[in-house]
């Protein structure tokens, strides 16, 4: 009898988890794929292929900070890869500690190839456009593209490196460095329990998790948060409301007012929210997206719900090795804090 009663349990357990994964995927949530092959064919570039020898590359000239203009801020320095992917600020701080403009923040570079749009208006379609921005941008790196590539050739491991990466008759350019850098970026993917859940596990989640995500959808949190990235489209923003701190800097999205929507990927770590930081807490930061893009009423209850639920998302990130860069030469540009 016991067996039999173990069987049922058993049985109407697994119902219920395929139930909630139907119900997800239905809502729009999509898995990081297990498969390594089917991960790349989500995650490559058609134009320029990942290879390792690329990926080391990019890593390096990630971590670099003489391609900035002071000599003293890499693309490490806003998107920390030993933290969240970003820096914890409630607006970037860049070149002579000048602050984002715009009150904006830096959002995470792990899983940023799932979004479909770059940078908080969408302005740059893919992660290699997108890298070649903050570089030459005066409050953040503040370099020019000739100072890149002088930087990058002058040091003669670097461009055997390049060689190495796309052949002898290699032509090193601002956007090729930049390139380099959104290819490594595209490897930054952090599958959690939640993918882990979706792709077959029932008990990689712990059971407030996947009542928290019932919570997640039954809310409409995914109607804007889904996809691989669980975020990352364009969506219009104040729908039903206006966001508290809706004055602090100057954004207001792109020219029809859309806003990228974040990924909800290690979320817990990437603190503080919203795009001008304002949010400090998970928690603040649900209840205040209910009133404004959903127009409801987030309980304190429904808010906990969610909260235990994006911490399925927390993944795995990749093992990051510090690169060891090469040594600058009398050619090298030399720092300029001006």
């Amino acid at each position: 009898m016991k067996k039999i009663i173990a069987i049922a349990l058993t049985t109407a357990s697994l119902m219920a988890n395929t139930s909630l994964v139907k119900e997800a995927q239905n809502a729009g949530l999509v898995a990081i794929p297990q498969e390594p092959s089917k991960l790349l064919k989500l995650i490559d570039n058609s134009k320029n292929p990942i290879t390792k020898a690329k990926v080391e590359l990019g890593k390096k000239l990630y971590f670099d900070p003489r391609l900035s203009k002071s000599g003293l801020i890499s693309c490490n320095t806003c998107h920390n890869l030993s933290k969240g992917g970003d820096d914890g600020m409630q607006a970037a701080i860049g070149h002579k500690w000048t602050a984002n403009p715009h009150h904006l923040s830096s959002p995470t570079v792990y899983n940023a190839v799932f979004n479909a749009r770059q940078f908080w208006d969408g302005r740059s379609p893919d992660l290699e456009d997108q890298a070649q921005g903050p570089i030459q941008a005066a409050p953040e790196m503040a370099a020019t593209q000739e100072h890149v590539v002088k930087t990058v050739t002058s040091m003669p491991a670097y461009v055997k490196e390049f060689k190495k990466a796309y052949g002898d008759n290699v032509k090193i350019t601002f956007k090729k460095v930049a390139d380099t850098i959104g290819l490594f970026e595209r490897t930054l993917v952090t599958p959690a329990p939640f993918d882990a859940f979706m792709n077959g596990d029932e008990n990689a989640m712990t059971k407030e998790q996947k009542q928290g995500l019932k919570t997640f959808i039954k809310v409409g949190c995914a109607s804007c948060h889904n996809g691989v990235g669980i975020g990352g489209g364009m969506n219009a923003f104040n729908v039903t409301a206006t966001y508290k701190y809706m004055n602090v800097g100057d954004f207001k999205g792109d020219k029809n007012g859309m806003v990228k929507v974040p990924t909800l990927r290690n979320v817990t770590e990437t603190a503080p929210y919203f795009h001008n930081g304002m949010m400090p807490t998970l928690k603040d930061a649900i209840k205040e997206m209910g009133r404004i893009q959903l127009g409801t009423k987030i309980s304190d209850k429904q808010a906990q719900s969610i909260e235990a639920f994006l911490g399925a998302l927390d993944g795995k990130k990749p093992y990051i090795k510090l690169p060891m860069l090469p040594a600058t030469n009398d050619k090298t540009p030399k720092p300029d804090v001006n």
